[in-house]
């Protein structure tokens, strides 16, 4: 039997033969569904029960939040598409063990929040709101979606030294580019998901570049980088990635891992170490690991195919 993404798609194509402005509109409700919602996994069970709760307000939606540590340092973390918080608790107890405190959300219709619909700007909103209550942070870290919403919030309303994007993309365009390519949408399909994504998020063209593109509107000045991605990254290839760390020259470190794919590299040994020295000790901190690279051409960017790759730090 067909997997549902199959059948989606050839449903899309379909429409497509008729109606392409029909098939884009059946194409955007695809592109921003969330189900089915993520489980908290076993190994991440005992740090997801052992955060403090807490509950955010966005657009009308209760929002779960939770905060861990007690430091006096604190380190925002956003989740990615259908992903939720408790992803990242093997960097929490990494951060906590140093003395940081950390929080974090499920975004609106994600993890154990509520809500139908979500977007971007939920992901800043709840950021900003954290802000207000927690900040300022000691950096922002993100995976998939969360890391362009991290970039995003960095860039506008939650100014942070430090910002970590761990197998995301450098603006929304990649998405539906990658979108548009799983389920071989045909060009007029893909205009039309493109105008109907920026329907949705109140934005023309140039809006759209200006408020979310994060390589051709990089990060302040002040504000250091670390982007990771795994080279086998099936959902998201690193392309996107490989233009956001060009983009900040000298204040980026790229760190490109092998075989780990989209989601195991969140919890590997080179991901938490290169993330932790960051936020700890700064570029100085990556670059003390030997294992990510400044060059800024995909060519000469294979340094880090010695990073080791094997597996996760254990609960």
């Amino acid at each position: 039997m067909p997997s549902v993404p199959a059948l989606l798609s050839r449903s899309i194509r379909t429409a497509a033969a008729f109606s392409p402005r029909l098939a884009g509109d059946i194409a955007i409700r695809v592109f921003f569904t969330t189900s089915p919602r993520m489980p908290v996994r076993d190994a991440d069970a005992p740090t997801h029960g052992d955060a403090r709760r807490g509950k955010l307000r966005v657009r009308d939606v209760d929002v779960a939040s939770y905060e861990w540590g007690t430091g006096s340092r604190t380190v925002l973390l956003l989740h990615g598409w259908r992903g939720r918080a408790s992803q990242f608790a093997p960097l929490v107890r990494e951060l906590v063990a140093e003395g940081f405190r950390v929080v974090s959300f499920d975004a609106p219709t994600h993890g154990s929040s509520g809500g139908r619909r979500t977007d971007i700007r939920d992901w800043v909103d709840a950021a900003e709101q954290l802000q207000t209550s927690h900040g300022p942070f000691a950096a922002i870290v993100g995976h998939s979606f969360g890391a362009l919403a991290a970039v995003t919030a960095a860039r506008s309303t939650v100014p942070v030294p430090a910002v970590a994007a761990i197998a995301g993309a450098a603006g929304p365009d990649a998405f539906l580019a990658e979108f548009a390519r799983e389920f071989r949408l045909d060009d007029r399909t893909t205009t039309r998901l493109v105008e109907r994504f920026r329907e949705r998020l109140d934005v023309d063209q140039t809006t759209a570049s200006a408020r979310y593109d994060g390589a051709r509107h990089p990060l302040p000045a002040h504000t250091s980088l670390l982007v990771v991605h795994d080279r086998q990254d099936r959902r998201m290839p690193d392309g996107d990635s490989l233009r956001l760390h060009e983009a900040h020259g000298e204040r980026s470190r790229l760190l490109r891992t092998a075989g780990l794919g989209h989601t195991r590299v969140l919890s590997a040994d080179a991901t938490l170490d290169a993330v932790v020295a960051l936020i700890v000790r700064g570029l100085d901190g990556v670059d003390a690991l030997g294992t990510t690279t400044t060059e800024e051409t995909p060519s000469a960017v294979s340094a880090s195919d010695a990073v080791p790759v094997g597996g996760e730090r254990q609960p």
